[in-house]
């Protein structure tokens, strides 16, 4: 096996284990043995679980940032269907088997505490989203504010969508965004 082919075992178990179980309750033995390689060999290529981490957690940003302009670009459509084209993405992803909330919050909640390395990736992680959603009230001519409005709602419904279960939190707020959709477009000179 390849140094590149045990990395990526080694990230593609630890974002399966810390996602389902969360990061402190996943030992690097436990770690080990669900990559398939030895402990020898996680400690040459990631020397601290925080640097297995924060690597899993640049995987899944680049995973949340590719998946939702490629759920964007695929709406198509005018200013509005991309705006509410964010709620289908997040709607799919509540209807996986596996879904658990936010990676982000929840290693913000587990070690963002403890830890300012993990806060700063998880703060890039939310103000990369909230610059996304400028970009796309911008593109539509909207005024500004609606983009931090959209985000919230967009944040709240990962965590409701998690605790509670129901991937219908994603409908709901596509729902609610509408309305601050239309708010905006009935005081904005611009029509979206």
């Amino acid at each position: 096996m390849t140094e590149d082919e045990a990395r990526e075992r080694i990230l593609s178990a630890a974002d399966e284990l810390y996602y389902r179980k969360g990061y402190a309750a996943v030992g690097m033995d436990e770690l080990r043995a669900a990559a398939g390689v030895s402990l020898r060999r996680l400690y040459t290529l990631f020397p601290a679980k925080n640097d297995i981490v924060t690597a899993v957690l640049a995987r899944k940003h680049a995973e949340w940032e590719n998946g939702l302009t490629a759920a964007v670009a695929d709406a198509g459509g005018d200013a509005r269907t991309r705006l509410l084209a964010v709620y289908g993405y997040l709607e799919d992803w509540f209807c996986t088997d596996d879904f658990r909330g936010c990676a982000f919050i929840n290693a913000f909640g587990e070690l963002g505490g403890t830890n300012p390395e993990v806060a700063s990736i998880v703060r890039t992680h939310k103000a990369s989203f909230q610059e996304y959603m400028t970009g796309l009230v911008e593109g539509a001519g909207a005024p500004a504010a609606l983009a931090a409005q959209l985000s919230i709602l967009a944040e709240g419904a990962q965590s409701t969508a998690a605790i509670s279960a129901d991937p219908q939190v994603a409908v709901q707020a596509r729902d609610a965004a509408e309305v601050l959709i239309d708010a905006a477009v009935r005081s904005s000179p611009v029509r979206l």
